[in-house]
């Protein structure tokens, strides 16, 4: 407040004196920051790299009854510290007068001494009164120490991962590695860290200067490194110290039982661990998942004599471990066990199926913890592996690679007992009996980390036809491994481009003739009657299948959909890929029945028409009955995909169309519509779902490597 401002005391009786300016208020130590950390002073003394900014929020008393531009304040600010001799040094500063309430700063002096505790204080003046110190009362010094000196660099050790010096390649991916990062710096409060291709992180010290240990899990195999730097109180960063070691691909199971033992076997041999008999209730050299490495797999009964046992526990379960198999539920009405393992009257752990009020779900139980998640389906393959990470005290569940339900803390106890195949332990004998299908049963004592589940539960593709569309003889355009050709209808043709008897770069009168969109040749079809179709279904729809085509449309606005892709069934298409001009997308629709009408799951590209100009676009449709997804991906980028949910596929029985779709008119009843106008080429077609990464290798005159 300024030195003409007074205030007004009311006495008892009712009559104002004029009184003295009221003098502003104490600063708070809350408002108060040394190089922006909060004011403190002893243990919490704030450490800093530079000399500092003081900071002081200051103000005059509300009651001085006037507006806040018409109360300004100055700050005194005092610090002082003493030096290498023993003598108190002070130093103050007054900064320019503020409105109440604004920020005051003072930048401490580049010659500061480094390495000691500066002690500092400041209050408000408004021109004739002064504030308390902020420490005076209950209040408190503000302390900083200028710590010009970075941390030393830190060393790293590993008992499990040396560096290649010492052991060249150690286990393993799945198994984790503890390092040990330590400063020689007695003032080190974190370390920042990274591995090559992450995690990259900061983790705190217990204590100032205490080492500390990183837990890490390799997830691929090769050559890795540490990289890590010290950072002190005041935020200073030490030089990076780089540690290299190498990581072997992930152990073997250390229990393995493939069961493609011949028929009327009585036993399961086993890759790993002890050979497994087997009930009479079990029946060897089943049909094994298609398109996987499994020759042929068991069938289970359901009944006391549907198991097989090792009489001998697989795994610790006290420990990491990992615990899968290929398994087919004849029924999902009732709590089955794929895998368990025995402890004192009741399982240690159990892999299977539930059945809950809300259905069936895959399950895995263990020290009490359940993780749940997928759909089981009868008669339908699926890789199921549970997972117990003692390292973190989780666990995880993963149906057909991915992971379902929610990781859960498990404590499990010791299950000394015989590992089970189709049944679980109960109080009163065994329960939960298995009735189905199993497969490849695999036991790891280590994480069965992410890329390795999903190769577990991989079904390679299995290419069902490619039609490069280079040539046609009498309307047929040949299978490129000489396969069921296609038929072309009026209105289809094969385009090819130049017959190269003259080069227009060479003879300025030689037209240009405009080349094919891949290889020797393409589709053309006129956008009236213009199609190719298969003599049948090509893709199972009701399986996991991959369709590939490189289309371009012929103009840049077209008057109605037009489809490039559909297979049909009785009533409607089992799918359709289409150009919808309306809303410039390309879409992928799959009903869910196959009815006229019935419900469709609809996936989006959005895109511009091409106008007859350009390379086309390169479209691939998959659809994934293991985990109910289907996706539409644009020009191979797996950044560029439409991902949509479709419970239960259904077997189509009609033919594979290029360039139109089924139509129903109320007159005319079933036909043909959405004759596309444009090019077509690469037509490609795949039993399974082929990965994301390989997605970009369609559309092109050879396959893609499905490794």
């Amino acid at each position: 407040m300024g030195s003409c401002a007074v205030a007004l005391l009311v006495t008892a009786a009712g009559t104002a004196h004029a009184v003295d300016n009221l003098p502003p208020k104490q600063p708070l130590v809350r408002d108060l920051s040394s190089g922006g950390k909060a004011c403190a002073t002893g243990d919490g003394t704030a450490y800093v790299s530079a000399p500092p900014r003081l900071d002081a929020v200051l103000y005059d008393p509300e009651e001085d009854n006037q507006p806040v531009e018409s109360s300004p304040v100055s700050g005194e600010f005092e610090a002082w510290w003493t030096d290498a001799s023993g003598v108190e040094r002070r130093l103050t500063y007054t900064t320019l007068t503020l409105t109440s309430g604004d920020r005051q700063s003072w930048r401490m002096p580049d010659d500061i001494p480094a390495n000691t505790v500066v002690s500092w204080h400041v209050r408000a003046n408004d021109g004739e009164a002064t504030s308390p110190w902020s420490d005076e009362g209950d209040g408190s010094v503000c302390s900083f120490v200028y710590d010009d000196e970075s941390p030393a660099k830190a060393t790293i050790t590993s008992p499990e991962y040396p560096e290649p010096e010492d052991v060249f390649w150690v286990d393993g991916v799945g198994v984790y590695g503890h390092f040990t990062v330590d400063s020689p710096s007695e003032d080190v409060v974190s370390y920042k860290y990274g591995f090559l291709g992450g995690p990259y992180d900061t983790v705190a010290a217990e204590r100032p200067g205490a080492a500390v240990t990183i837990p890490y899990l390799p997830l691929r195999s090769g050559t890795n490194r540490l990289e890590v730097q010290a950072v002190d109180r005041a935020g200073r960063i030490s030089q990076t110290s780089r540690y290299d070691f190498n990581v072997k691909a992930g152990r073997a199971p250390v229990a393995r039982w493939k069961l493609d033992d011949p028929a009327g076997s009585r036993s399961a041999a086993a890759e790993a661990g002890p050979t497994a008999r087997a009930g009479t209730g079990v029946t060897f050299g089943g049909p094994a998942p298609s398109r996987t490495a499994t020759s042929t797999v068991v069938g289970l009964d359901g009944s006391g004599h549907g198991f097989l046992t090792s009489d001998a526990p697989a795994a610790d379960i006290r420990k990491t471990f990992a615990v899968s198999a290929w398994v087919r539920p004849a029924g999902t009405g009732r709590t089955m066990t794929v895998a368990s393992q025995d402890a004192a009257g009741a399982p240690g752990y159990t892999l299977g199926l539930r059945k809950q009020d809300s259905g069936a779900a895959w399950s895995f139980t263990i020290g009490g913890a359940r993780v749940t998640g997928g759909t089981p389906e009868s008669g339908e393959w699926a890789r199921v592996l549970g997972l117990y990470d003692a390292e973190t005290g989780k666990a995880r569940l993963y149906v057909n690679g991915h992971e379902v339900g929610t990781a859960a803390d498990a404590s499990p106890v010791e299950a000394s007992g015989a590992f089970q195949i189709g049944r679980a332990r109960g109080t009163a004998g065994y329960r939960d009996r298995w009735h189905g299908d199993v497969g490849d049963v695999q036991v790891h004592d280590r994480v069965v980390v992410p890329d390795e589940v999903a190769e577990l539960a991989y079904r390679k593709p299995k290419l069902l036809g490619h039609w490069s569309l280079d040539s046609a003889t009498d309307g047929v355009s040949p299978e490129q491994s000489g396969g069921a050709p296609l038929r072309l209808g009026t209105g289809a043709s094969v385009y090819r481009g130049s017959d190269g008897s003259c080069l227009p770069e060479l003879d300025p009168d030689c037209p240009y003739v405009p080349s094919p969109l891949v290889g020797d040749g393409h589709l053309r079809l006129d956008g009236e009657h213009g199609y190719a179709a298969a003599d049948g279904p090509v893709v199972d729809t009701g399986d996991s299948f991959t369709l590939g085509v490189v289309v371009r449309l012929a103009d840049s606005a077209p008057a109605h959909p037009m489809t490039v892709l559909s297979q049909a069934g009785e009533h409607t298409d089992a799918f359709k890929v289409r150009y919808v001009p309306s809303s410039h997308t390309w879409q992928l629709v799959m009903p869910e029945r196959d009815e006229a009408g019935a419900p469709e799951t609809v996936v989006s590209q959005i895109e511009g028409a091409d106008g007859g100009e350009g390379s086309g676009h390169r479209l691939a449709v998959v659809y994934d009955d293991a985990t109910d997804t289907v996706k539409l991906f644009l020009d191979g980028h797996t950044n560029a995909q439409a991902t949509g949910t479709l419970p239960d596929g259904w077997k189509s029985t009609g033919a594979l169309q290029i360039g139109r779709s089924r139509t129903v008119d109320s007159q005319n009843g079933p036909g043909w519509g959405e004759y596309l106008r444009g090019d077509v080429d690469e037509v490609q077609a795949y039993a399974g779902a082929l990965r994301d990464d390989d997605i970009s290798g369609l559309g092109w005159s050879t396959e893609p490597c499905l490794c």
